[in-house]
């Protein structure tokens, strides 16, 4: 491989040029980001790595420009970055760099990198073969390099995810950019958002694409297991690994998503020993089952959502710093249902014409008077919170036309809203009045469930100790809920 190195610092240069012919590489050195653009206008490159900090042109600079310059045969970027630089290591990765590390250079690391980037360029070979067949390849390596801009509409159909509404310039800009992501595995991805705002859907749009992909899309919620029920069932473990094992051990989640996507819903919920775990299995692509010696090579693609502020998380000394740098380079942050109030009547018809299929009723649109209610309501429990509103509607009334009634049945969704209004009267476990028609205790049961999360800012552990539940009891329930309501 010809290899450019970018180093003002001679020692190093010369000490990471040494290990680099050890290995069977071409080097050329440079002192600068200026002389290292002369030396690529006149020799190809497989690879550059390069410092940051830099006189005259520094590495991020550098970086711009050979990403700018549109060469589909261009140079993989590696940086080299201090501790007091991973700011700019993200803003560098962001712009395409392959990966960064840190001073003084771990060689191991260095060595494995490289490897890596072999083996991508042999694949991107095989991929130039195929696409001389003129088959959709084609499509697929000009969408990595950013070429192709789909038109977003308000409304599209994405395949294995279904219909998403997005009418506000936020939401098409999300969709945009998981589109790009899906090209690219190798970018981790951390998605952002309250409690239903639809994390797990534009996880699975970073997945499947537009066009869809047989490849497997595994999920488990970090919050929901035991820490040492979540790491066998994360990595698997080896037969007696601990008691009640079974003696020929157990495929964990990373191997049942091999070659696609591994999501890991409420991220911050992850033990800070499992989060280093994790962050191996992201940098080195490789892991250790629970009782295990062997180290397994992983091909995954990781895919983390969060409701909760993981930067904050991160200073109370909750979540690891490297861990978060390396999540947050595919960053993806859903606004609430509040801030893009364009979209909630489009969702909420959407809804009801899908519920109203479903259950075999006459419904077909909403009057503007129960519009005016759906615009003018807060929706702590977001897209989540709508769609319940929406199919208790349905459930409980047959109509052409979804009126304010039909939203009012629970006393549930009254427009005001304001920080000053006192608090209802609690529910009376005596006296309270049961409809005539019957009663669907479950979805009864649900909506106080996800009321009492509202209340309680989302915090499971609040909201368990306020409904007298286990966590275990509140996750088995929310699952029940998302997985009726997806």
């Amino acid at each position: 491989m010809n290899i450019l190195l970018v180093e003002d610092d001679q020692d190093s240069r010369e000490s990471l040029t040494e290990f680099l012919l050890d290995l069977g590489h071409a080097v050329s050195g440079c002192e600068d980001g200026r002389q290292a653009l002369v030396s690529l206008q006149n020799k190809k490159y497989e690879l550059v790595m390069t410092d940051i900090k830099m006189a005259r042109m520094n590495g991020i600079e550098l970086l711009r420009s050979i990403k700018g310059s549109k060469c589909l045969d261009g140079p993989e970027v590696i940086i080299f970055t201090g501790h007091g630089d991973m700011e700019t290591a993200i803003e560098a990765l962001r712009a395409g760099a392959r990966d960064y590390l840190l001073k003084p250079v771990d060689i191991n690391k260095l060595a494995s990198i490289i490897e890596k980037i072999k083996n991508s360029q042999r694949n991107l070979i095989e991929t130039d073969k195929l696409k001389k067949d003129g088959n959709r390849i084609t499509k697929v390596a000009d969408s990595k390099q950013g070429d192709i801009d789909y038109e977003i509409e308000d409304q599209i159909t994405v395949a294995d995810v279904g219909k998403i509404i997005s009418t506000s310039e936020q939401s098409k800009e999300v969709i945009r950019r998981a589109n790009k992501l899906h090209f690219d595995r190798a970018i981790p991805v951390l998605i952002e958002g309250e409690t239903g705002t639809g994390k797990e859907v534009i996880a699975r749009l970073i997945h499947h694409g537009f066009e869809g992909t047989d490849l497997p899309f595994v999920g488990i919620n970090c919050a929901a297991l035991m820490p040492s029920l979540f790491e066998s069932e994360l990595f698997g473990y080896e037969g007696g690994a601990y008691t009640g094992a079974m003696s020929k051990g157990g495929k964990g989640k990373i191997d049942l998503a091999s070659g696609g996507t591994l999501f890991l819903d409420e991220i911050a919920e992850l033990s800070l020993e499992l989060q280093a775990k994790l962050l191996r299995v992201i940098q080195e692509k490789e892991f250790y089952r629970v009782g295990g010696l062997k180290n397994i090579k992983s091909d995954v693609r990781i895919i983390c959502a969060t409701n909760v502020d993981l930067s904050e998380r991160v200073k109370d000394g909750l979540f690891r710093l490297d861990l978060y740098y390396r999540l947050n380079v595919g960053s993806l942050k859903l606004l609430p249902l509040r801030e893009r109030k364009e979209e909630i009547c489009s969702l909420a018809l959407e809804m009801l014409l899908e519920f109203a299929a479903k259950k075999k009723k006459k419904f077909k649109t909403i009057s503007n008077k129960a519009k005016e209610i759906l615009m003018s309501y807060k929706w702590p429990g977001n897209i989540r919170e709508l769609s319940n509103v929406i199919e208790w509607g349905v459930f409980m009334h047959d109509d052409y036309v979804l009126k304010p009634e039909h939203l009012s049945i629970t006393g549930s969704y009254s427009t005001n809203c304001s920080a000053n209004q006192e608090s209802p009267p609690p529910v009376d476990p005596v006296s309270f009045i049961l409809p005539y028609d019957g009663l669907p205790l479950e979805d009864y049961v649900d909506r106080v469930v996800l009321k009492a999360l509202e209340m309680h800012n989302g915090n499971k552990a609040e909201t368990a100790r306020y409904l007298r539940i286990s966590r275990k009891s509140l996750y088995c329930r929310l699952d029940r809920i998302r997985d009726k309501t997806s």
